[in-house]
C-alpha cells in the first residue's frame, strides 16, 4: 500500500494543535501527525499527516475550511524513508531533570538524565508539546522541591504513558496506572513501559476517565495526572476529587493559560486547593492539592 503525506498551515500552535486532533478522528486515521514551527517570523505552524492510503479528499477538505487553514497538499511518499524523516524532528526533549527521547537519541542521554525512551513515530506524547512539558516539570518539582511521597499514581488520558513513566521514575516505590480511550495508544504505553524497564509498576489500560476496574475499584491514588483539555477535566472533577485520597495531588493540562482559572475554579469547588502553576508557550499546567 502507498503511503500519502498531507501537510497545510495555520497561524499559532493552539490552532494547530486543534487541527492535528482533529485529522487524528478521521476514519481511518493516520498512522502519524505531526506539528512543528516554521520558525520564520510568520508565526505559522505546519501540521501534517501520513496516510496507508490515499486519504479522504472530501474529509481533508472539510478540516481545512474549518480550522481556516489552505487546502491540505497531498503527495506519495513513494520509497523515502518516513520514519526516518518523522524521527529526525523528534529531537530529545529536556524537562526538569528528564530526557524525553527517542531509541535513535539512546546513546546521545547524558547518564545523569531521568531518561525516557518515547515510541518516536508518534508526535503526541513524546514531551514536545508544551502541556507535556509543563507536566513533566510539574512532576520534578513535586518530587524536588515539595517532597511529595507518592506510592498510587493514575495517568488519564496517557497517550505514550510519558507521565505514568516519569511518576515512576521519580518515586521508585510507586505503581501507576496508565489509562487512554484509545487502544492504539494502550498498546503504544505498553510497548514504552517495556523499553523502559516498567512493566512490573505500571499498569496500561483503555478507559475513559477512571471506567475501567484498575482505576475505578483500587484503593484510592495520591497523585492523578490529566493532560487533556479544559472541557474534559472539568468533567473529571468529581471523580478525580472521589479518586485522589486526601492531601494527594493532581497534575492538570492541555489548558490555555486563558482556561486556567477557569477550572482552577472548579476544582477548588471540590476541595481543592492550588499547589503550582506552569506556563509555557501559552499553555499551562496546575498542580492542586486535595484538602477534603
Amino acid at each position: 500500500m502507498t503511503l500519502f503525506h498531507a501537510t497545510t498551515a495555520v497561524v499559532g500552535e493552539a490552532a494547530a494543535t486543534r487541527l492535528a486532533a482533529s485529522l487524528e478522528a478521521l476514519d481511518p486515521p493516520p498512522t502519524v501527525t505531526g506539528l512543528h514551527d516554521r520558525d520564520d517570523g510568520s508565526r505559522l505552524w505546519e501540521v501534517s499527516a501520513y496516510f496507508d492510503g490515499r486519504p479522504d479528499p472530501t474529509a481533508l477538505l472539510i478540516l481545512s475550511r474549518a480550522h481556516g487553514a489552505p487546502d491540505f497538499a497531498v503527495a506519495p511518499v513513494g520509497t523515502r524513508d518516513w520514519l526516518a524523516q518523522v524521527r529526525a524532528g523528534l529531537t530529545p526533549v529536556h524537562a526538569g531533570r528528564m530526557t524525553v527521547f527517542g531509541s535513535h537519541d539512546r546513546e546521545r542521554i547524558a547518564p545523569n538524565r531521568i531518561a525516557l525512551e518515547i515510541e518516536a513515530a508518534l508526535a503526541f506524547g513524546t514531551g514536545h508539546h508544551a502541556t507535556t512539558r509543563a507536566c513533566l516539570i510539574a512532576l520534578d518539582r513535586l518530587a524536588r522541591r515539595h517532597r511529595f511521597d507518592f506510592r498510587r499514581i493514575a495517568d488519564i488520558g496517557g497517550g505514550t504513558g510519558v507521565l505514568a513513566m516519569a511518576g515512576a521514575r521519580l518515586w521508585p516505590h510507586a505503581r501507576a496506572v496508565a489509562g487512554d480511550i484509545d487502544p492504539i495508544a494502550t498498546e503504544t504505553a505498553r510497548t514504552n513501559v517495556r523499553a523502559n524497564g516498567l512493566p512490573g509498576r505500571i499498569a496500561c489500560v483503555t478507559a475513559a476517565g477512571f471506567s475501567h476496574p484498575r482505576l475505578a475499584s483500587a484503593p484510592a491514588f495520591d497523585l492523578v495526572a490529566a493532560n487533556i483539555l479544559a472541557a474534559p477535566l472539568k468533567r473529571l472533577a468529581p471523580q478525580i476529587a472521589t479518586r485522589l485520597a486526601p492531601g494527594g495531588a493532581a497534575v492538570l493540562s492541555g489548558l490555555l493559560a486563558r482556561q486556567a482559572a477557569g477550572v482552577e475554579a472548579v476544582y477548588r469547588a471540590w476541595g481543592f486547593r492550588p499547589v503550582d502553576r506552569i506556563a509555557l508557550d501559552g499553555w499551562v499546567a496546575l498542580v492542586l492539592r486535595r484538602h477534603r
